[in-house]
């Protein structure tokens, strides 16, 4: 009885850490400064005023990933 409430508690807990994550989003552009506003459109979009880039690529383009604040 106590390992099925061991692992009831478990998967209650893992649910609510994968509920908590941040939302990402991705945006491409000409250059670091196109990317960056269409991040920022994007992010206002969705109601959030607050995202952390958390990758760029440069190339032929740009592209840029983000993660939105809860």
């Amino acid at each position: 009885m106590k390992t099925v409430t061991t692992l009831f508690t478990a998967a209650a807990f893992s649910l609510l850490a994968f509920g908590a994550s941040a939302h990402s989003i991705s945006a491409t552009g000409n250059t670091l400064d196109s990317a960056e506003a269409a991040l920022a459109a994007k992010a206002k979009a969705e109601g959030k005023s607050d995202y952390k880039i958390t990758s760029a690529r440069m190339g032929n383009f740009v592209m840029m990933t983000a993660e939105l604040d809860k």
